[in-house]
């Protein structure tokens, strides 16, 4: 009926165990839909499923970049204090720049 409210979409998905169980889904999901065998409400559910898999591999890959950024800071720091102990020459004759 007109101005009925949908149906609620159900328990949520529980959490992949992975970002490459979750990206595999979203590969058979993605497979499903361009197949076009997908009926109405499976179309419904499927979107809703890779939508919550899109947001975990997202935060997923903010996680890794968050620590790659920390390595990196960390590597910096540990290059800017050998370079203190040593008179400032960190990465002379290694064609850096001190």
């Amino acid at each position: 009926p007109a101005g009925a409210a949908p149906a609620p979409a159900g328990p949520p998905a529980p959490a992949p165990p992975s970002y490459e169980a979750a990206s595999a889904r979203l590969e058979a999901i993605i497979r499903r839909l361009d197949s076009g065998e997908a009926e109405l409400r499976e179309t419904l559910d499927l979107c809703r499923e890779g939508r919550g898999l899109v947001e975990f591999c997202a935060a997923e890959l903010d996680a890794v970049g968050q620590g790659l950024e920390e390595l990196r800071l960390d590597e910096l720091v540990a290059r800017l204090e050998a370079g203190a102990a040593g008179g400032g020459a960190a990465g002379a004759g290694r064609g850096e720049r001190p």
